[in-house]
């Protein structure tokens, strides 16, 4: 491998000015920065966990369709990954001549405000909407809006607003869209190839020039924090308080951020985010589209990656189950040294996982599922885009040509310490005829597979209940008694 060169700075655009910072802690927040620092009050704080949305902005990024600007929470965004980035806040909108920009006056004329602390959070998830479609419909509104909260003004007026904003201006004469080119040369300027190293000690902070860089760094520091979306990461330091010293920001990697298929397998990049895999895997496996459209809000979506949600071993991670019951495998790499294992077997107890000192996440392998398979995936929360889940599962199911169950997967989240098979429920299953009969006396073996907890998002029993209706659900769906469902909006009371 060529000598890497070290550059101890982090470099981006913050509005139309460039940013080098040579001291840069591994837990700095950009929203932490911006308020302290800059000075730049406009983003405000609301939760500190990526909920709420006051603390929203935009980020700019060069991908391989151009640069594209997604909004993010700034509260659980650490400025080690923002190399290269264009950071825009509330405080860079304006429209010509100086007055408010397109957004702020719709919000401003609809009533779109009362209090306003959450206000600048739902202006920047308009423009970054606005900036993708002039002309969004509801549905497009709602979902740029899922993590976003406003308790005062009601969304009604917000929804109204934003179906006028291109009565006020055109995005096309947004700075956004006429400086764009600019901008992206300035950001391909800082694309230099090095690693990024500041600090020492507990105060180091690494960027690694590229993925074989990124394995060599981890070589040698096993027990770095790796840090991707830091849409977990980002609450052990605002809410645990934790020590993430010494860190490895690897949002940046482009060989992690792949999505491919061959002969039948999706490979995703252990860096690709949720909002970079929808498109691809709800088009392959529709079935996965209603499940992404409710992992967090689009800000989370737009960080958080689906590697990151595999590694770190979450019993409640929205990815596993149904990577689970698809057949997924990872790719673990140690070095320049790669190995393949399937994915249920990553996970051992809670936490801890199949991972080596050294060893990471490289990329996930779904296998698309064959014509005639029956998949279907259900979370149960409180609420339609809550991160808190108390039971997901997830169903395949193959039939041989005379009924019986020739193949069968049942994966639960919520369910246990770690993501995991209901093992003796599928062998009830196996080889018998795909009938009521069968199912109702194949849940009764729920209670070898599982033995839920009872917390904060559900109790033990409500969540057995709820494993055992949503296989009911997955059998009437299936063999024809009822239509399949859409996600509904609230799953539990």
């Amino acid at each position: 491998m060529a000598k890497i060169s070290i550059r101890n700075e982090i470099r981006f655009i913050l509005n139309g000015r460039d940013v080098a910072l040579s001291s840069v802690a591994p837990d700095g927040t950009l929203l932490d920065w911006l308020r302290l620092d800059r000075s730049l009050r406009g983003t405000k704080e609301g939760c500190a966990e990526g909920d709420c949305g006051a603390c929203t902005v935009l980020v700019g990024k060069l991908s391989a369709g151009g640069l594209v600007y997604e909004s993010v929470n700034a509260c659980i965004r650490f400025l080690g990954s923002l190399d290269a980035t264009h950071v825009v806040t509330v405080e860079h909108l304006r429209g010509v001549s100086g007055q408010l920009h397109p957004v702020q006056q719709a919000m401003v004329d609809f009533h779109g405000s009362q209090c306003g602390f959450c206000t600048p959070g739902f202006v920047m998830s308009l423009y970054g909407l606005w900036m993708k479609s002039s002309n969004p419909s509801n549905a497009d509104i709602e979902k740029a809006l899922q993590g976003n909260l406003c308790r005062c003004t009601g969304y009604e007026a917000i929804m109204r607003a934003a179906h006028a904003i291109s009565s006020y201006g055109k995005a096309v004469k947004d700075p956004l869209a006429t400086e764009r080119k600019a901008i992206t040369a300035r950001l391909e300027a800082m694309h230099d190839g090095a690693r990024i190293e500041i600090g020492s000690a507990k105060t180091r902070l690494v960027v690694p020039a590229d993925v074989d860089d990124f394995a060599a760094v981890l070589d040698k520091e096993p027990g770095a924090t790796i840090v991707a979306g830091s849409t977990d990461v980002g609450l052990w330091v605002t809410k645990h308080m934790r020590d993430i010293s010494p860190a490895i920001f690897i949002g940046n990697l482009d060989g992690l951020c792949t999505i491919s298929e061959d002969n039948g397998i999706i490979s995703i990049g252990a860096g690709v985010t949720y909002t970079d895999a929808f498109a691809i895997l709800a088009k392959r496996i529709p079935a996965l589209g209603p499940l992404f459209d409710r992992i967090g809000g689009e800000q989370v979506r737009n960080m958080g990656t689906i590697g990151g949600n595999i590694a770190n071993g979450s019993p409640i991670g929205d990815t596993p189950p149904p990577l689970i019951a698809l057949g997924a495998s990872l790719t673990l790499r140690k070095g320049k040294k790669r190995r393949s294992i399937p994915l249920e077997t990553f996970f051992i107890a809670y936490g801890k996982q199949d991972r080596r000192p050294g060893e990471f996440v490289e990329a996930v392998h779904v296998p698309v599922p064959v014509k005639g398979t029956k998949f279907a995936v259900h979370k149960i929360t409180k609420r339609r885009d809550e991160d808190i889940t108390a039971a997901l599962g997830a169903f395949f199911l193959t039939l041989a040509s005379d009924g019986t169950v020739a193949e069968v997967r049942i994966a639960y989240g919520g369910m246990a310490a770690t993501p995991k098979r209901a093992s003796s429920v599928e062998k009830a299953l196996l080889g018998k005829p795909w009938t009521e009969t069968t199912v109702d006396a194949a849940m009764v073996e729920y209670a070898r597979d599982f033995t839920p907890l009872t917390d904060m998002r559900a109790s033990a029993e409500y969540r057995a209940l709820a494993a055992r209706n949503l296989l009911l659900r997955f059998f009437a769906e299936t063999s024809g008694t009822r239509e399949p469902i859409q996600v509904s909006r609230h799953e539990a009371a």
